[in-house]
């Protein structure tokens, strides 16, 4: 019974709920509903038809060990009720020659507790079975019942073949309509899941075309012109060496490879897997170097992020933008990076809280660059987004391209705040750094504030915004943990 009633029932157990305070009533009624038919049947059976005691409740008892028994084995409960059935009709019809009854007699030959117990043994066993099997249980009992009361019957009584068998019906319908019922509810979670994870991976697969085709304008840009470079220096020098000239060849060879093997790059992240083989062909489908369509605009860095805010605003949304610090010649990828987890935070907060504040804090550190996104509660209810879910893990991705991390977090008066920080060369920033205030560690409820390490403690400290959760006791804090965490420590 535990391995019934657990949380994960056992294939022997019946599917009657996922629940285990449903499966035990089941179970509950059930039990009395047998023992209601055992003992009040019995009873019944004696004075109706004349049994004694022992062969009244024998009969009954057949049929309640039979309900029960359809909990589990559903098909050897129907044959034993079915066969106590027509046994107790045998014996009840003997009786009726000898008994002084009026014209109109008992039931017969189906019997009112006989019938009850045989309508829960095919109502569990429509739970159970499938269709074909349910139907060609309901024909053997009215092929039976058809072949008791209108092949052998009986005197004086009153016939119920006809009754019993449209209730069986009946109760094989309402069974068979509940496992198609629950069949279907299975089949849509199911295909809701496999819906969903679809939904995940083109969204996954169609961030990383995105990031790699702006990585492929970023790098390609500059490989470009050291292979200009390469080839028009020779010109610039009056009668270069040969040594000179075999060396800028080779960089404009190498600069030129380089070019290659990031489109051959490009062409793996654009198809589903590494080994796809149309990762080999998207190369080929390639144009050659400048010869392949030129961007609508150039890629968007820093310097655009007021003309963003502006559309912002006239979407409707109140942003504020602080900037603190001077910019420090970021590269153009880490700009661009910046620009889009910016341009994906607000569009979260335009889809997910409507009417909210928005507060983008930009702050300039001399390893890198941090962002600050933080909407307040939204004054109205959001409407059903039809997008995937997914602007998060773009953020991710680009950050982690460049070494850096997002950290997004809910906040304690309903709105919602992502930090990223990206660093200058690429490498992730050592421990013990003084750190923005917008990167200190978010303070556990009802506890002290910890500052990052290296930073100076101040009398009222902020708390940490969108920071990951509390290290172990006895662990050195780090100011960058990974988010979540996989059992894997950077090198």
């Amino acid at each position: 019974m535990r391995a019934w009633l657990g949380e994960n029932p056992s294939s022997q157990s019946p599917p009657l709920s996922r629940h285990r305070w449903a499966r035990l009533l089941t179970y509950l009624v059930t039990f009395y509903f047998a023992l209601a038919i055992a003992l009040g049947g019995g009873e019944e059976l004696a004075n109706t038809y004349g049994f004694t005691p022992a062969v009244a409740f024998f009969s009954t008892f057949l049929q309640a060990a039979a309900v029960l028994l359809a909990l589990w084995r559903p098909m050897p409960a129907w044959a034993l009720s079915l066969t106590g059935a027509v046994t107790t009709a045998l014996l009840a019809r003997q009786q009726l020659a000898a008994l002084e009854l009026r014209p109109s007699g008992p039931s017969w030959p189906w019997t009112t507790p006989v019938l009850l117990a045989h309508m829960a043994v095919l109502l569990l066993l429509a739970l159970r079975l499938r269709f074909r099997g349910t139907v060609a249980a309901l024909a053997t009992t009215a092929l039976v019942t058809a072949v008791v009361e209108g092949g052998l019957g009986a005197v004086r009584y009153s016939p119920t073949g006809t009754v019993a068998v449209g209730l069986f019906a009946i109760t094989t319908a309402v069974g068979a309509a509940l496992r198609s019922r629950s069949e279907a509810r299975t089949e849509l979670v199911q295909q809701t899941t496999i819906t969903a994870e679809e939904r995940a991976r083109r969204t996954l697969l169609e961030e990383r075309s995105r990031i790699a085709r702006e990585l492929h304008d970023v790098v390609a840009h500059h490989m470009s012109v050291i292979s200009i470079q390469a080839q028009v220096a020779p010109h610039l020098v009056e009668n270069p060496s040969e040594e000179l000239k075999e060396n800028l060849a080779g960089i404009r060879s190498n600069a030129l490879e380089a070019l290659t093997e990031l489109r051959r790059v490009l062409g793996v992240l654009r198809s589903e897997g590494p080994d796809d083989p149309e990762a080999l062909e998207e190369t080929h489908r390639l144009s050659a170097p400048g010869t392949g369509p030129a961007p609508d605009a150039p890629q968007p860095n820093l310097a655009r992020l007021d003309a963003l805010m502006e559309n912002t605003r006239a979407a409707g949304l109140d942003v504020v933008k602080t900037v603190e610090g001077e910019p420090r010649g970021y590269p153009q990828g880490v700009e661009l990076s910046a620009y889009r987890i910016v341009q994906e935070a607000l569009s979260n907060v335009l889809r997910h809280a409507p009417g909210a504040r928005v507060s983008v804090e930009v702050l300039h550190h001399p390893h890198g660059i941090c962002l600050d996104i933080t909407n307040s509660r939204p004054s109205r209810p959001a409407p059903p987004s039809p997008g995937g879910g997914h602007g998060l893990l773009g953020m991710r991705e680009r950050a982690a391209m460049l070494g850096g991390h997002v950290v997004a977090a809910g906040e304690q008066d309903g709105g919602f705040r992502v930090t990223a920080f990206l660093p200058r060369d690429g490498t992730p920033v050592p421990a013990g750094l003084p750190l923005p205030a917008a990167f200190r560690r978010r303070p556990a409820p009802g506890s002290t504030p910890e500052p990052a390490p290296g930073s100076t403690p101040e009398p009222t400290p902020e708390p940490a915004p969108g920071s990951a959760p509390e290290s172990a006791p006895g662990s050195t804090p780090d100011p960058y943990p990974p988010e979540p965490p996989t059992g894997e420590q950077d090198p």
